[in-house]
This record gives structure tokens, C-alpha cells and sequence, in this order.
């Protein structure tokens, strides 16, 4: 397990000097379009979940897909040739996003980037006039988020419609599975869980810095982050386990749940506190983000906690399959005095299942999207559910998260034990924590977690107060390239 300190990392001192790259400045705002004709669509990042947005895009009578981007050339081909090939003309090819999000062409983009530019590039189109619909996590970090959602706001005005991409808040099972918790059958809410428990190997260790791939073009792949050395073999997704770029499964896999979780709750803004306990456990690779993780959030009076775990259910015996809790492995478990909630199903106190669920894990959310476009929706629940907003605060847990993390320090189980202070919920939760990574041959008394400071937060103002929160705060904004800058007024 390995403690790497972020602001390092992103700096670039584990990797030698950045290089420097001048852009034209953010253009202006251009006209909506596409609210009465087909929708121009063009996908931005169009990789394994970029290119399942190109097929949407074709299956949709009311869209027309007219352009792809892509940073490589290769990804750009085989999707613009794939789009002609079932609708008869192949569209325009950009290898920078903003050429596109410029182009008076384009009515609306979806955005399957790295992490690191997805606020970026949202932030970017609705000032050119353009609907976006952008992947979770819809930030990199909880500034940028911030700004996202002030840009939402503000072209709103102006009919642009900003949706996240997390799928479950358009999935009328779950809707449903809010309404029914609002009458309390189950009693009072306990604690609202989160879980990650998602198979990741190690992205192996490079014995040297490589060379971007040749049909990347990196200068505009790293776009706001400093042009490092790349250490990682696979250049492609693995990037999600190095920080500059990706935010580790609680910042990829984990928006899905902890929206969840957090929806259950009823809560509108971050948690006024958070405190980590993990570690990158089981190999030694190039990955610096946790692969096992718990984070405490004390939202009142309900608590939400979240769980990431990597490594399968014993022995680093990938075969065994991966552990659950309460039947849930990705998903949800919600929990009240009288039974709880995991996934599709509801459960009494003596675990028996009464209930069931008609949860289709999000199908529609794209359609949802498409028809607030064409019929200009700008207010109401629904809009809300799928906006900018619920998207951001979902992804700042997680990052909260993270900040807790990078900034701990490596200790014995009695100090992570005497950070959860008694409290018999988290002490259950590091129990398991611990014993899971026992079954997996890892002796937490030699291999340390980080233990992460209990950090206060500022729910309104959306930054860390009193103890270490310096520390804290230099990592709620990242750093930004010259020419890939994000404005302070959107």
C-alpha cells in the first residue's frame, strides 16, 4: 500500500518538468439551437463510454449525430465511420474540443472524457450556446463543480440545458423507492450505504516513463493538467487510478451510489464533515487513488457512509468473485429500524424480502435529456434531479473524500479504531474493512492504511474549516494550464 501525496502528484514531481502550451481564450456565448428541428449532436471523448453515446445518439429519430472528438485520431475514425455507416453521412472530426464547442453547427454535446476536463469542456459549450450532457463524475475536483453549476444556472436563462450523467435519478424503480421510504413502512431511517465492491487489478508499474501512444494528441489529452511523463502501460482508462486525472472508484464508479445514498437522505448540499480510512492494498503498481476505502459523512441526523473495495473476497483470488453487503456489491443499502432497502427489494427485520422494485438502473436518462432540449424544460422536480446541481454535490462527497485521504497519514489499527471514537456504526464498518483485507493476506499492523483527518466543511461556502484546513482547501481546486483555464466568472 502506498501513500502518495497528491499535490505532488498533480504537480508533477514523482515525474519531472510540464511542458507549456498558449490557447485562444474562452469565446462567447452563441445562440440555442435545436429546440424545433434535429438535434446536431456531436460526442466528445468517445472511448468505450463515448462510444456507447454515438450509438444512443443513432438509436434516437430526433437526433443526428455531426460530429465526434477525440484527442485520438484512431477512436475518431472508427466512431465517424461507424456513424456514416448507419446514417448515411459521417460527420465533421475534431481533435480539439474547442473547434467544436465554437461551432455554430453544433446543438448539443455529450462529454465522455477524462475526469480532468469534464467541467472544463461543459463549462466551455454552454458558454458557445450548447446543451451538454456530461458523465459523472461531473468534476474533478469541488471548485470546478462549483463553477459548472454556476455556468447551469446562469445559460439557463438563455435555454441551455445541463444534465449529469448518472443514470438513476431518471430510473423509475428508484423513484419509486423514494417515495415509498417518505411514508416510513420500515420505520425511522438509520444509515444510508454506499458501495463500490468492484473487481480492479493492478495497472502494473513501468520501469520508466513511456510515450504517448502515437495517435494521441497529449498536449490536448492533458489539457488543464501539466504535460507529465506518463506512467502507467495501459494509456487508456488506467488513467482513472492516477489523480491528475481520475478520482479512484469512488470518484468513477461511485457518483452512481453515493447519489443514491445521498437522495435517500433528502439532502441538498455536502456533508459538514468527512473522514477517510484507506489504501491502495494487494500489489504495487503505478495507481496512487485508494482501491479499498470507507468514508463517513455526519449528515444529520442521518448519517451516509461509503464503501470501495478492489480486491476480491479472499486469498487476491480474483475467481472467488467479490464480497457483498446485504446482497449489494455496486448498489445501495438503505437501513431504518425495521428492515432496510438493498437495491431492487425491501427487506424486514428478520431479513425476508416483501418487496419489490422495478429498477431498470436508469433507462431513459438519455431520452430525458433529448426531450428537455426540445421542450425547453427549465424548471421543475425532474429537471432537478437530472441537473447540474444534484450532479455536483454527488461528486464533491466523493472528492471530500479524497481530500481526507490525501492529506492522512499512514497509522496502526488502534489509531484508526480511536479516530471513529466509539461510534458503534463506523466501528462495524472498519471491522469489516479490516477483516477483508485479513482475507486477502493483508495485516493491516504491518501494511498501514491512511487514516484521514476528520474534516469540518462549510456546506454553503463549499470549503474545509478549522483543523488542517489549509491543507485541505489547496486541494479543493486543482491547478489549470494556460489556455485550458476555467474563469472565475462563468
Amino acid at each position: 500500500m502506498k501513500n502518495t501525496s497528491r499535490r505532488k502528484f498533480m504537480k508533477g514531481a514523482l515525474y519531472g518538468a510540464a511542458g507549456t502550451s498558449t490557447f485562444c481564450s474562452l469565446p462567447a456565448n452563441a445562440k440555442v439551437k435545436g429546440a424545433n428541428e434535429d438535434i446536431r449532436m456531436a460526442v466528445i471523448g468517445c472511448g468505450g463510454r463515448g462510444g456507447g453515446h454515438v450509438n444512443a445518439s443513432l438509436g434516437h429519430k430526433n437526433v443526428r449525430v455531426a460530429g465526434v472528438c477525440d484527442a485520438d485520431y484512431k477512436r475518431n475514425e472508427s466512431n465517424a465511420n461507424r456513424v456514416a455507416s448507419k446514417q448515411g453521412s459521417k460527420p465533421k472530426i475534431y481533435e480539439d474540443y474547442r473547434e467544436l464547442c465554437a461551432d455554430k453547427d453544433i446543438d448539443a454535446v455529450m462529454i465522455a472524457t477524462p475526469n480532468h476536463l469534464h467541467s472544463l469542456i461543459s463549462i466551455l459549450a454552454a458558454q458557445n450556446g450548447k446543451h451538454v450532457y456530461v458523465e459523472k463524475p461531473v468534476s474533478h475536483n469541488i471548485w470546478e463543480g462549483r463553477k459548472l453549476v454556476e455556468a447551469a444556472e446562469k445559460y439557463a436563462k438563455q435555454g441551455v440545458i445541463i444534465q449529469h450523467g448518472m443514470q438513476r435519478r431518471s430510473d423509475t424503480g428508484w423513484r419509486e423507492v423514494m417515495e415509498w421510504i417518505k411514508d416510513k413502512p420500515l420505520g425511522e431511517m438509520v444509515v444510508s450505504r454506499g458501495f463500490c465492491y468492484k473487481p480492479r487489478k493492478s495497472i502494473g508499474k513501468v520501469s520508466a516513463p513511456k510515450q504517448p501512444p502515437a495517435e494521441v494528441n497529449y498536449d490536448l489529452w492533458s489539457g488543464p493538467r501539466e504535460i507529465l511523463p506518463i506512467r502507467r502501460e495501459r494509456f487508456h482508462y488506467d488513467w482513472h487510478w492516477q489523480s491528475p486525472y481520475g478520482n479512484g472508484d469512488i470518484g468513477n464508479q461511485g457518483p452512481h451510489q453515493m447519489d443514491v445514498a445521498r437522495w435517500a437522505l433528502g439532502q441538498e448540499k455536502c456533508a459538514p464533515n468527512v473522514l477517510s480510512i484507506g489504501g491502495r492494498f494487494g500489489y504495487d503498481d503505478d495507481g496512487d487513488t485508494a482501491n479499498t476505502q470507507i468514508a463517513f459523512f455526519d449528515y444529520k441526523p442521518v448519517p451516509l457512509i461509503f464503501e470501495v473495495r478492489g480486491l476480491p473476497e479472499k486469498g487476491l483470488d480474483w475467481g472467488k468473485g467479490m464480497s457483498n453487503y446485504k446482497g449489494a456489491r455496486v448498489g445501495n443499502v438503505i437501513e431504518f429500524e425495521g428492515g432496510y432497502v438493498s437495491e431492487s427489494k425491501a427487506y424486514d427485520d428478520k431479513g425476508k424480502s416483501f418487496k419489490k422494485f422495478g429498477i431498470t438502473n436508469g433507462r431513459g436518462h438519455f431520452e430525458n435529456w433529448i426531450a428537455s432540449i426540445k421542450e425547453g424544460i427549465k424548471n421543475g422536480a425532474v429537471e432537478h434531479e437530472l441537473s447540474a446541481h444534484t450532479g455536483h454535490i454527488s461528486a464533491a462527497l466523493g472528492h471530500m473524500a479524497n481530500v481526507s485521504h490525501f492529506i492522512g497519514k499512514e497509522s496502526s489499527p488502534d489509531e484508526c479504531k480511536d479516530a471513529i471514537n466509539g461510534n458503534k456504526m463506523k466501528l462495524e464498518v472498519y471491522n469489516r474493512f479490516a477483516l477483508h483485507l485479513e482475507n486477502n493476506g493483508i495485516d493491516l499492523s504491518k501494511t498501514k492504511a491512511t487514516l484521514g483527518p476528520l474534516l469540518s466543511f462549510d456546506p454553503d461556502k463549499e470549503e474545509f474549516t478549522g483543523d488542517l484546513s489549509n491543507d485541505a482547501n489547496e486541494l479543493v481546486k486543482g491547478d489549470y494550464r494556460e489556455g485550458f483555464q476555467i474563469p472565475e466568472v462563468v
